[in-house]
């Protein structure tokens, strides 16, 4: 599902809503939690899951097509894990 089909569902099931203000809705969502995360904080969704920060340190890799040593710097990725509940429902539980 993409962003669009989102809020296109969200606007379906609540008709009294217009598309315009369930579509800030979301986007301010989605913008707190990158907020959050650019600071380093952990964002859960209770049932969902948990986004976080981890740091990667930096490393020596290898360009794949030459073979030759590469230096890798320090980053952080984005990580996220899912809820029980989330868990429970993929698995038919």
């Amino acid at each position: 599902m993409i962003r669009s089909e989102l809020i296109q569902k969200i606007a379906d099931e609540n008709p009294h809503l217009y598309q315009r203000d369930v579509e800030k809705i979301v986007n301010t969502i989605f913008e707190e939690v990158i907020q959050a995360m650019s600071r380093g904080d952990r964002v859960e969704l209770r049932g969902f899951g948990a986004f976080s920060v981890k740091k990667r340190n930096a490393r020596t890799g290898r360009n794949p097509r030459t073979g030759e040593s590469v230096a890798v710097e320090e980053k952080h990725v984005p990580f996220f894990k899912t809820g029980k509940l989330l868990r429970d429902r993929l698995n038919g539980k």
